[in-house]
């Protein structure tokens, strides 16, 4: 595993981190195999992972902190999400500076953490930024209780705002194969010194067309979600289908070294619930594709952004 500096936010983080959200954090998916998969992203190198306190119905964030009570954490970077909370099986909002305090609160207790190293706003409008929002944070900050502060849009809007705001050490953005037009947002942040995170690194595995592979109640589940909320995600990612037929590579790899390609990311999330996928995702650190993969990959961006 390689390990990249987060920015000038002052943590180092593993090129391939962990999203400890989605399945791998419902209560249908057994706790002992979550926890299988969290020792062995560890053993592979993994040191960034990635929660929120909305995710999976809110179960995802404590079942992290309790996989990795116990351990020596002080080589990992783990990092929550404020601003929206499950309640009554709907994700809810409240970006109010009291509800992101307790929110970041709660997580510390989930987690089992004293310091959190990185806190992310999810998903916030820039309306919600206010004046005292970001006093709260730095508040958290002058506490102790947090290390670095973030957020967590795929608005290029809100990113773009929170680049030129001081307050902030990370955005996570949704980049991959289907987003190179994240890419000067990308440069743009890193130049302010901002930490870069890719979210959805994996375009979801549209690029392989996994909404048609159903084999186990889980599929279905990431198949629903995929056609209902990324539509047309699913049909653009037929055209990447070429990234699964390379040789020497897979195509889960040659997503995550696409994005990876670009220096100015510090760390690719995915998530995964099956260990062959998660030791095959972690064998794409280091990986360099052919310049006439990239080259391939550009000439399908350019004719999808074209059309």
């Amino acid at each position: 595993m390689l390990y990249r500096d987060l920015g000038q936010a002052g943590l180092k983080v593993s090129e391939i981190g962990f999203g400890a959200a989605s399945w791998w954090g419902k209560a249908r998916f057994p706790e002992i195999h979550a926890a299988r998969l969290v020792d062995e992203a560890i053993a592979g190198g993994v040191t960034f992972f990635d929660t929120g306190a909305s995710y999976s119905g809110g179960n995802a964030e404590p079942r992290l902190g309790r996989i990795l009570k116990g351990r020596d954490l002080s080589g990992l970077v783990l990092a929550s999400k404020a601003g929206t909370f499950a309640e009554g099986g709907r994700v809810r909002r409240d970006f109010s500076p009291a509800a992101v305090t307790a929110s970041a609160e709660r997580s510390l207790k989930a987690l089992g953490v004293d310091v959190l190293p990185l806190l992310q706003l999810h998903g916030p409008d820039i309306a919600d930024l206010t004046d005292g929002l970001r006093e709260a944070l730095q508040g958290l900050k002058t506490r102790g209780l947090v290390r670095a502060l973030g957020v967590n849009s795929f608005d290029p809007g809100v990113i773009a705002h929170v680049t030129d705001l001081p307050d902030f050490d990370v955005v996570m953005v949704d980049y991959n194969v289907l987003r190179p037009e994240r890419e000067p947002l990308i440069a743009r942040a890193a130049a302010a010194g901002k930490g870069v995170l890719a979210g959805m690194a994996l375009a979801m595995g549209h690029t392989g067309l996994q909404v048609a592979k159903i084999r186990r109640p889980r599929d279905l589940w990431y198949a629903a979600r995929g056609l209902v909320r990324h539509r047309a995600d699913v049909m653009a990612g037929a055209g990447f289908g070429f990234l699964n037929r390379l040789p020497g590579i897979s195509g889960p790899q040659a997503a995550l070294a696409y994005v990876l390609a670009n220096p100015n990311v510090a760390c690719a999330v995915m998530g995964t619930t099956r260990e062959a996928h998660l030791a095959e995702n972690l064998a794409a650190s280091g990986l360099a594709l052919p310049p006439e993969t990239m080259a391939a990959i550009r000439t399908r961006q350019a004719a999808r952004l074209s059309g």
